[in-house]
């Protein structure tokens, strides 16, 4: 049996920026284990496919206090602009990194890059020990330590440990912790495009008839696209040809950067509200999309994360150096007050937009199109929605 402070289940963004923000700031004190099932550059790693995220600026600064932003700088494509809309209809805003006196509103990465860059990373801190490719098949808490037994036959002891093993956790699964769940009855088609005219670093979301349709800049004059659709038309937008595809998305996202002339390979999720009732619970902590999974619509769900984890470590490092038992519940619970209100704010934020904005009734469609032109004319109604998106969250 292996010894160590903490276990870290999943080894993808959640679970790497965990390890190595813990290990930056306990300055290599603490043990910590990360076990992983897939190698990154693994063809159907589920935490790094074709998708990108959005990193919010304050994410990236977060990441940059950490020594962590330097590796995955140059991978990063720059969010200058957002434009959002809502198809059909006049009512649009827009959020710009200058009027906001930051370099950038965000940076757009691969999750197949990030993911090579922080297994890179892991193996080379010392005090972090990456058992890839292997997985967590058995949980034993005891009163003062858990227990974790790998399929590859190594068993693992700590103090605490943290699932970051994605939104079927299997963690939490064997646990039984209590989650929530609701259907927003849509899926996300994922893609990368290739389009007629630069995007020159903005974002675009458009609201439809179906939910949102978001394209992000990319390198090589690439955007990755979000394309939200109802359950009954996914079959037929992930079978159809190329141009078939092409033609759907331009009618829905339109024509601001020109005809769309490419689409890489799609992939679909489906689009439920996903959370645990508790983020702590005896010996165990749970991070990222183990502790809820997001809709895409606002592309808050890997930053929320992002703040979950970073304050994750700075509590258990502070406990480390009072001498604390790190899976001690005075521990966990302090770790979730602290994020309580973030969490339930952007929870709460993200569902009510796909309510208001995927909703057909007359009346909600003349609100949020009043809505948009006001924040337009009027900047002090949009601040909220503007801190939130750049990711300027306390995290307390």
């Amino acid at each position: 049996m292996k010894a160590y402070d903490i276990i870290i289940a999943g080894g993808a963004m959640a679970g790497a920026t965990a390890a190595l923000a813990l290990d930056t700031l306990s300055g290599g004190q603490l043990r910590i284990a990360v076990v992983e099932a897939m190698l990154p550059d693994h063809a159907n790693h589920p935490g790094y496919d074709a998708r990108s995220i959005a990193l919010a600026q304050g994410s990236c600064a977060a990441l940059e206090s950490l020594g962590l932003w330097s590796a995955l700088a140059p991978f990063g494509t720059p969010i200058q602009h957002i434009h959002v809309s809502d198809r059909g209809h006049a009512g649009q805003t827009q959020i710009d990194a200058n009027a906001q006196g930051v370099p950038y509103l965000g940076q757009v990465i691969e999750l197949a890059d990030a993911g090579r860059v922080f297994h890179q990373q892991l193996s080379h801190r010392s005090a972090i020990d990456l058992y890839c490719p292997d997985y967590v098949e058995h949980i034993h808490r005891e009163q003062a330590s858990v227990t974790v037994e790998l399929k590859q036959g190594e068993t693992l002891q700590a103090k605490l440990l943290v699932a970051a093993d994605g939104g079927r956790s299997p963690c939490c699964q064997q646990l039984k912790i209590a989650r929530q769940q609701h259907d927003f009855h849509q899926v996300a088609i994922i893609a990368n495009v290739s389009t007629a005219l630069p995007h020159q670093g903005v974002a675009f979301e458009r609201f439809t008839r179906t939910g949102p349709v978001a394209l992000l800049p990319m390198s090589q004059g690439r955007c990755s696209v979000v394309w939200c659709v109802s359950p009954d038309e996914v079959d037929h937008w992930l079978s159809c040809d190329e141009a078939t595809f092409l033609d759907g998305l331009q009618t829905a996202f339109g024509w601001r950067l020109g005809k769309l002339l490419h689409v890489g390979t799609r992939h679909a999720y489906p689009l439920v509200l996903n959370q645990v009732v508790s983020p702590v619970s005896h010996r165990v902590a749970v991070v990222g999309n183990a502790a809820q999974s997001l809709h895409p619509i606002a592309g808050q769900g890997f930053n929320l994360g992002l703040r979950d984890v970073i304050t994750l470590a700075e509590v258990l490092t502070a406990a480390s150096a009072h001498g604390e038992d790190l899976g001690a519940m005075p521990v966990l619970t302090r770790y979730a007050q602290r994020r309580e209100a973030d969490r339930e704010t952007t929870i709460a934020t993200t569902s009510g937009l796909v309510h208001l904005f995927s909703n057909q009734n007359a009346m909600l469609s003349a609100t949020r199109n009043l809505g948009l032109g006001l924040m337009s004319a009027l900047p002090s109604l949009k601040q909220p929605l503007i801190q939130r998106t750049i990711g300027w969250v306390a995290r307390t």
